[in-house]
């Protein structure tokens, strides 16, 4: 059996990383007051991190640091200066989301450890091989993967991280753009207000929680992960109360010594209608839940007993100790903690005036390290006969040894980095105004629109799926750029089709996650890149284009004004019509409540506002009710390089009306442009 993974645990607190601690983690993870995914959590100050790595290190568990949000040009330089001041306190690993984030972080502390968030949306071994390449440590793949896919990608030489227990998403992280588009809190930013747990209903239903799912929880199946070579068994919940935290720690420490898990007592905890392992297995049934009232109360009930998981300190360390008591000498005791010591005296020992201090007392008071993270192994003394030591000096001298032991242990586990380096040198970039109409690409679903658009666009961006023969004799495969699925499931049928699909002239990729950058890269393909890379500034998108991208559509969070400063030399478009994505999800809401024989196409939300559904076999894109338009608007763009058409259900007709410019029927939106994000 290999070796056991690590337990990493959230903390969304001092009080929750006590907790972790204290029931058994091998690591935390955390966020500072700035660059986190959970904003509204209490998160660490500058000096409560620095406290925070201390007691981390002093119990030989390591420390990451979450600063896995888009961040903008106007925030390089401040989260520069948070990465060089951090480094110094000695943090064990970043986990980043933003490429261009971690372009800073490599510039300014070349050694750091980072991590791929899932945030990167994961899901294949080609884009863990890439980001290895590309000098990422680990890699927390997409949580929507089976076990045969997570087994492939341990096989790549990355350590690899997984989510166990906690929350899950109804969309793949990264890809949710719902609560910036319904109130500017963008979870790509830290600030979701979770508009996934409010009513939907693909029936009508006021009752109906179609985009909540049930928690997540594979601790019983721990000793698979083991197996197919997981790093890292992480639990989610930087915003839950450190109960929550002390108990999943507990239970999945037991799961991997041999022992059951007691789910009851995590449900009770906490949980939405129980748990699920559904994308584990591949069974993506029974998987919706939301919190229900018995959760509630049975929490309660549970809270006060799981206190004594994490009452005291844990004891980690074995210490060795030394006594020497002898007359006319200070009294000292040396301590050896496998590779560290350290040593202590105190004054003379008097005579004994009844009983003589013996080996058993010294014991009695050097073994009272109860409150320390050590544990006394073997105790040896040199004592002379007729003396005496008090309790509270010996005492004393335990407390010393204690601390000293501390801070050796504390040093010897604290990384040390070298911040030699300035932010990336971003080039100047000196544009003419545009001249002419935009170029236009259009990203189609069907052969219909594909066709009807191929004459007014530079570009058609198509489904792989519906390229066939047919298809390339309307459309020279020059003009094509392929689409991948936005989540790929089966990742060597994929790149068979793509190897087979430039040998007939189409070699252009659209690159929606590193995984189709990955398997464009290793086909030698022509690579484009999609809003979803959720390029938000100046640094990501140069790092884009030294990995050979030719162009990047900007992330559909970034403001107008965002846009036009950005200095990159890669090419940038920008989307100017069509339904925006709100959310990719491996499960159907509309399947799970009413079925597919009675696909309605849409949800509703509480305001009665229709969301279009779109679906394939693998995934389902929820869309915006309105239609993003910007073709009266184009000039307030003038960083574009290219505007960017999403068709959903657009006929012919309709799809040379959105390229023409003209303004469409009902609602219209323009996006976040605008009113941008928090």
């Amino acid at each position: 059996m290999s070796q056991k993974p690590e337990i990493l645990a959230p903390a969304g607190s001092p009080e929750a990383l006590r907790a972790a601690l204290r029931a058994g983690a091998d690591a935390v993870y955390v966020g500072g007051k700035r660059f986190s995914a959970r904003s509204s959590a209490a998160n660490f100050s500058d000096e409560e991190l620095a406290e925070a790595l201390r007691l981390c290190h002093s119990y030989g568990a390591r420390l990451y640091l979450a600063v896995n949000t888009i961040i903008s040009d106007d925030e390089a330089e401040s989260f520069g200066e948070y990465i060089r001041s951090t480094s110094a306190l000695g943090v064990d690993g970043y986990i980043v989301q933003d490429q261009g984030a971690a372009q800073i972080m490599r510039s300014i502390v070349p050694d750091a450890v980072i991590h791929a968030s899932t945030q990167m949306s994961v899901h294949t071994a080609a884009a863990a091989r890439l980001l290895r390449g590309l000098g990422y440590a680990r890699v927390v793949p997409a949580r929507e993967l089976d076990r045969s896919t997570l087994g492939r990608i341990c096989r790549e030489d990355v350590e690899v991280e997984v989510f166990v227990h906690g929350a899950l998403c109804m969309s793949v992280s990264g890809q949710c753009y719902m609560s910036a588009m319904i109130g500017s809190r963008s979870a790509n930013r830290g600030c979701c207000g979770q508009a996934c747990r409010l009513p939907f209903s693909a029936s009508g239903s006021r009752d109906a929680a179609a985009l909540s799912l049930k928690d997540l929880s594979l601790l019983t199946r721990a000793d698979e992960l083991r197996e197919i070579g997981v790093d890292s068994l992480k639990i989610e919940g930087r915003m839950k109360r450190p109960e929550y935290v002390a108990a999943s720690v507990s239970e999945l420490k037991k799961a991997l010594g041999g022992d059951a898990p007691d789910m009851q007592l995590l449900r009770g905890i906490f949980s939405r209608s129980g748990f699920t392992d559904g994308y584990f297995t591949g069974k993506r049934q029974d998987m919706f839940g939301v919190r229900e009232k018995d959760d509630v109360t049975a929490a309660r009930t549970l809270i006060p007993q799981i206190h004594e998981l994490y009452r005291s300190p844990r004891q980690v360390h074995t210490v060795d100790m030394h006594a020497v008591i002898r007359a006319g000498k200070p009294v000292s005791v040396t301590a050896v903690c496998g590779d560290i010591s350290a040593a202590v005296t105190g004054e003379e020992p008097a005579a004994a005036m009844s009983r003589p201090t013996d080996i058993s007392a010294v014991e009695k008071q050097l073994s009272k390290l109860g409150d320390t993270v050590f544990t006394l192994g073997q105790l040896t003394a040199d004592i002379g006969d007729g003396l005496f030591v008090p309790a509270g000096k010996l005492n004393e001298l335990r407390r010393q040894l204690a601390d000293r032991l501390t801070e050796a242990v504390i040093d010897r586990n604290t990384p040390r980095y070298h911040a030699t380096g300035t932010l990336p040198e971003l080039p100047m970039i000196k544009r003419k105004p545009r001249e002419g109409a935009l170029p236009l690409r259009t990203l189609c679903r069907t052969p219909e629109q594909a066709v009807a658009a191929a004459e007014l666009s530079e570009f058609v961006i198509v489904p792989e799926a519906i390229i066939g023969e047919e298809l390339l004799r309307d459309i020279p495969p020059e003009k094509l750029i392929i689409s991948p699925p936005r989540f790929i499931s089966d990742e060597d049928r994929l790149s068979a089709r793509l190897a087979e699909l430039k040998k007939l002239g189409a070699d252009r990729l659209f690159c929606h996650t590193p995984d189709s950058i990955a398997l464009g890269r290793e086909l030698g393909m022509r690579l484009h890149g999609s809003f979803t890379l959720n390029v938000y500034n100046s640094y990501s998108a140069e790092y884009l284009r030294s990995l050979g991208l030719e162009d990047c559509v900007v992330s559909i969070e970034a403001t107008a004004e965002q846009f036009a400063k950005m200095r990159t030399v890669l090419a940038l478009g920008a989307v100017v019509y069509g339904r925006l994505p709100l959310m990719l999800t491996r499960n159907c809401p509309i399947k799970n409540e009413v079925g597919c024989a009675r696909c309605t196409g849409h949800l509703t939300d509480r305001t009665g506002r229709r969301l279009p559904v779109a679906c394939s076999k693998e995934y389902v894109e929820v869309l915006n009710s309105d239609l993003l338009f910007m073709g009266d608007r184009l000039a307030e763009l003038p960083r574009a390089d290219f505007g960017l058409v999403l068709l959903y259900d657009e006929d012919a007709r309709q799809t040379a009306a959105a390229l023409s410019g003209a303004k469409p029927d009902g609602n219209i939106t323009r996006g976040l442009y605008y009113r941008g994000i928090e």
